[in-house]
């Protein structure tokens, strides 16, 4: 047998609030990020994922360095399938981001760029000097970087309540 009860109703019940209206939510709002915010955000964090296409798309946890003087997401990586995609495919996303699972509040930035090996001795010597401490064990010969040529951001808030 079908019941004709409202979801709504059987919820008020449920709730022992019999009579009383369901609390709404509150509304949840998105935000485009200004480029600069993007990359404040993307020089103060640590942790990514990094996305290449090969026969299908892959998405691996890197971490790395912002480099401010090429605006670009640089990181170590030994030779692999990651690498060779990079160097196959020279189109990468990266992306990072934050999350509160209880104000169900959030941001996300992203950045798509070609990639490119640092072969310059100099540079790369320069990359060393920005601290990056990689997690994974293992020799890391090859600094790669994506540039920050297309840079989104979205922050997920709350709306503002009245005073």
């Amino acid at each position: 047998m079908v019941s004709n009860r409202s979801h709504e109703s059987i919820n008020r019940e449920s709730s022992g609030e019999v009579g009383q209206p369901l609390p709404e939510e509150p509304a949840s709002e998105m935000v485009v990020l200004p480029r600069e915010e993007c990359l404040h955000l993307l020089a103060s964090h640590r942790f990514g994922r990094l996305a290449v296409a090969m026969d299908s798309p892959v998405i691996r946890p890197v971490n790395y360095v912002f480099d401010e003087r090429s605006q670009s997401v640089a990181f170590r990586t030994a030779d692999g399938s990651k690498f060779h995609a990079m160097l196959t495919n020279g189109n990468a996303a990266f992306e990072i981001d934050g999350i509160d699972p209880d104000s169900r509040t959030g941001w996300s930035v992203i950045i798509v760029g070609m990639t490119e090996e640092v072969t310059s001795q100099s540079e790369a010597r320069r990359l060393d000097r920005l601290g990056l401490e990689t997690w994974t064990p293992g020799h890391k010969a090859h600094w790669m970087r994506i540039r920050a040529w297309t840079v989104s951001g979205r922050r997920i808030v709350l709306p503002s309540r009245p005073t």
